[in-house]
């Protein structure tokens, strides 16, 4: 495997190992995707079913430029049975295999950030609600940071703490609005880009089966820049919650 050649010895040391966990620690421009990249040819190489490999970026720019890499070094049918991309865009591909069991349609709307403040703004207009208090960017904020942290809008609404804060800062509309949010994207078949991460754990932690079936098909799972992942990323990553989702 001449590629192999190129790395130095941590570099190779890391490309080369197969089984068990493994991370590595680099500065910037110290070539991390590129050991992620061979590691991935390496396990191909070594027998590895490429539907078995998932890698995980950050940027979509990423996962193009990685998936030419490691097609241009196993071959392209190969290449494109990886699944390789975003948080975003693999999580929007598995739920959109898994929609009707969210009650989704599989051709699902994904809202993109305006589509979202768009919405919002309209929403806070129909409750009545002061739009100066209730800036649209503020909600936005509140709601994805629940979101990102695992909490439904009927938890948020349910959340003792999270209640009194809202009181604190002058601002105990925002979980009826999460709430009237919530119900409208539901109702168009639309998800925004925090539900495709919220969604996914959801999905995982509500059907067993789809939990097993995804634990057997993700034998290596692979991030760039993992120190980058939020709570919701790490959460789907950790080990020990992936086998035992609560």
């Amino acid at each position: 495997m001449e590629f192999l050649q190129e790395l130095n010895k941590p570099q190779l040391e890391a490309a080369t190992h197969i089984n068990g966990p493994m991370m590595v620690i680099a500065g910037a421009g110290s070539g991390k995707t590129r050991v992620l990249t061979y590691r991935i040819a390496h396990l191909i190489n070594n027998g590895v079913d490429p539907f078995n490999i998932i890698s995980l970026t950050f940027t979509n720019k990423a996962a193009r430029e990685m998936k030419t890499r490691i097609s241009d070094i196993i071959g392209e049918n190969e290449g494109r049975n990886i699944w390789m991309g975003t948080f975003h865009s693999i999580f929007s591909r598995i739920l959109r295999i898994e929609a009707e069991k969210l009650n989704y349609p599989s051709n699902f709307t994904i809202y993109d950030t305006q589509d979202t403040k768009s919405l919002l703004k309209s929403i806070i207009k129909e409750l009545g609600i002061d739009d100066k208090v209730y800036k649209v960017g503020m909600v936005y904020g509140r709601i994805s940071g629940a979101k990102n942290n695992l909490i439904s809008a009927v938890n948020y609404a349910t959340n003792p703490e999270i209640q009194e804060e809202d009181k604190r800062t002058g601002k105990p509309e925002i979980g009826r609005i999460y709430k009237a949010y919530v119900q409208r994207c539901f109702r168009s078949g639309a998800m925004d880009f925090d539900d495709l991460l919220f969604n996914t754990n959801v999905l995982l932690r509500d059907f067993p089966e789809v939990l097993v079936k995804y634990q057997h098909k993700f034998k290596y799972i692979l991030v760039d820049e993992y120190q980058d992942t939020n709570f919701i990323q790490n959460k789907w990553l950790n080990p020990t919650s992936f086998k035992t989702y609560v």
